[in-house]
């Protein structure tokens, strides 16, 4: 199984030019064309198509897909049981008669047994092709191991007596993946899991690409989820990178798309997915929550700062523009550092009053 088309073929090589030391060398014509690039060979029916950039393998047999899903028709089943019942009471009065019929005329009465007889394994038969499908289910049907069709109509339908049936059930179902622990981009141990709405769009797929269905969408689940988590940061403090608990659209939508890719060989669709559980391991939780603590104080001081900057920049202004005081050097710092201290203390101010410039004032 391949992940990239390869190319085959002779290596490219420079056409070498007539000069002096070519004189043997063709010219480029129609009659002697000159060496291309080397052509792509034709994939086998195990090949894949190449993947663009970003798009999840796809999980292919390296035998290719074997089998399709083709409707089987079938008739209504109604008639069938009304001709298997007349078959089984013809059966009844034909045995009864034979056995009457075999004291008086004993051959006649041995061919009405055989008729009763034939007439009964002819209504076995045709209650045997009776097959009830119901809403939501569908009927794939063999015929000594060859897939001969899948019965999707529901109600009561008749198929030939020969046919092997499977039911396989079309509804939507939910698979929850159990808590998973891996590792994040960022090396650190989460807990993750999800929960993947699915349904089954092809039911030769389903029947004969996998050996059961249902556990192979169950393990492909658990490993897209594993897959996303060692892609993607927990967290992450750069607005350009994705992580998984700030962007949760982005990573289920990826996380559907890898999914998808990855049952698709069993003739799944999967409707959506979402993660439900998103946590640290137990033994790093409480480091990092403290380190999201520390995080979210160093943004709130940073605010308080830029804030508590335009609050004193703006008083200055407005002392100066309205001429309440003439400000020096020494006393514009002085004010810029009792503020800045006012704004970003933890704790309430407590004021003082300096005497000292009066005292030197009237002095």
């Amino acid at each position: 199984m391949t992940q990239n088309p390869e190319q085959y073929g002779p290596p490219s090589r420079q056409q070498p030019g007539p000069g002096p030391g070519n004189q043997h060398a063709r010219p480029s014509s129609p009659q002697y064309p000159q060496p291309g690039p080397p052509a792509e060979r034709p994939r086998g029916p195990g090949q894949r198509p190449p993947q663009g950039p970003g798009v999840p393998p796809r999980i292919v047999s390296p035998e290719g897909e074997r089998v399709r899903e083709r409707s089987a028709g079938g008739v209504s089943g109604y008639f069938a049981i009304v001709g298997a019942v007349v078959l089984l009471l013809l059966a009844l009065l034909l045995g009864i008669g034979g056995f009457i019929m075999s004291f008086a005329e004993a051959i006649i009465g041995v061919i009405l047994i055989v008729l009763g007889g034939a007439a009964f394994i002819a209504s076995l038969f045709m209650f045997r092709g009776c097959t009830s499908v119901a809403p939501g289910n569908a009927v794939v049907l063999q015929l000594y191991g060859k897939y001969v069709g899948t019965v999707r109509q529901s109600g009561l339908r008749f198929v030939n007596p020969l046919y092997s049936k499977q039911q396989i059930s079309t509804r939507i179902r939910n698979h929850e993946t159990s808590t998973l622990k891996v590792n994040d981009l960022d090396g650190n141990p989460i807990e993750i899991g999800a929960v993947v709405v699915w349904q089954v769009q092809d039911t030769a797929q389903a029947s004969f690409e996998v050996d059961d269905f249902e556990e192979f969408v169950a393990i492909q689940a658990e490993t897209a989820v594993r897959h996303i988590a060692n892609s993607y940061a927990y967290d992450s403090s750069d607005p350009n990178r994705m992580s998984l608990r700030d962007n949760a659209d982005e990573i289920t939508s990826k996380l559907s798309a890898e999914v998808a890719a990855r049952v698709s060989a069993a003739g799944v669709t999967i409707i959506e997915s979402r993660i439900t559980q998103l946590a640290y391991a137990a033994e790093i939780a409480r480091a990092m929550l403290q380190r999201q603590q520390a995080t979210a104080v160093v943004a709130a001081r940073q605010l308080i700062v830029e804030g508590a900057v335009g609050m004193v920049e703006t008083a200055i202004e407005q002392i100066e523009g309205r001429g309440i005081v003439t400000l020096g050097h020494h006393e514009r710092s002085d004010l810029v550092s009792n503020l800045m201290i006012v704004l970003c203390g933890d704790q309430a101010a407590q004021p003082t009053i300096s005497t000292t410039r009066n005292q030197n004032s009237q002095s």
